[in-house]
């Protein structure tokens, strides 16, 4: 579930909100109980975690980065010619 961040325009307080998309935005301030909340745009926060998230979970035995297959790829193309 996304976290929202929301402020109120009659005080000024600023708080986080743990919603699912489908729910309604917040409109009553819990600190001055005005129904003048406002919902904020801010960088989306997520994590990945789990198997195969990691460039490191994809690696094993002579697996190398993408990067340095293409350097690799280059090398040889050159000291083919």
């Amino acid at each position: 579930m996304p976290i929202y961040e929301y402020r109120c325009g009659a005080c000024g307080h600023q708080l986080e909100a743990l919603q699912k998309m489908t729910d309604d935005a917040l409109t009553d301030c819990p600190a001055c109980q005005q129904p003048a909340l406002s919902k904020l745009i801010s960088a989306a926060g997520f994590r990945l975690s789990g198997s195969g998230w990691y460039e490191t979970d994809f690696k094993s035995g002579g697996k190398k980065n993408l990067k340095d297959k293409k350097d690799s790829a280059d090398s040889t193309a050159s000291t083919a010619e």
